[in-house]
């Protein structure tokens, strides 16, 4: 890869990397450290990296490292303390954006991320399974499992409000 081609890659994936990532950890300097982390370490592969290759090198990467920086994170903060997403904040709301974001947390990692690849980014199956290292099949499971309990947790919300 060439100069030239590695900042046609910034210029290209920075700003769908930064959403992907800031979706998933919602801090906006966290993500910033993560893309940054990416691209520098694309920088230092880059004469291992196929140019056809390098978007799907990319959120691989990024998702990663996102991961990496969730484990440390986990280990550092007590489970006692972290905020409970399903609780809501007592006033009734149909701000189904709001409640989309709700139903979205409370899904495991991995149907968050392919979620959010397919749905947000819309990547396709085999993409994302390139990115997550799952086979299409997986992804597609994934996928449908974490839009029924979306599904369930706007019907329950719904029933509330």
């Amino acid at each position: 890869m060439t100069t030239s081609e590695y900042n046609r890659s910034v210029m290209e994936y920075s700003d769908g990397v930064f959403r992907f990532i800031l979706k998933q950890l919602k801090d906006s300097e966290r993500a910033r450290d993560i893309v940054q982390d990416t691209w520098e370490k694309l920088w230092l592969n880059r004469d291992a990296v196929d140019i056809q290759k390098v978007k799907s090198w990319v959120y691989t990467t990024a998702y990663h490292r996102m991961i990496d920086v969730i484990r440390v994170e986990k280990r550092m903060i007590p489970k006692d303390e972290m905020p409970d997403y399903r609780t809501t904040e007592g006033q009734p709301s149909t701000d189904l954006n709001k409640w989309l974001h709700q139903a979205l947390d409370l899904l495991p990692e991995i149907q968050k991320t392919v979620v959010l690849l397919r749905d947000y980014e819309g990547y396709s199956y085999q993409e994302i399974g390139e990115i997550c290292e799952l086979n299409e099949s997986q992804v597609k499971v994934y996928i449908y499992r974490a839009r029924l309990a979306m599904q369930k947790y706007l019907v329950s919300i719904e029933t509330v409000i």
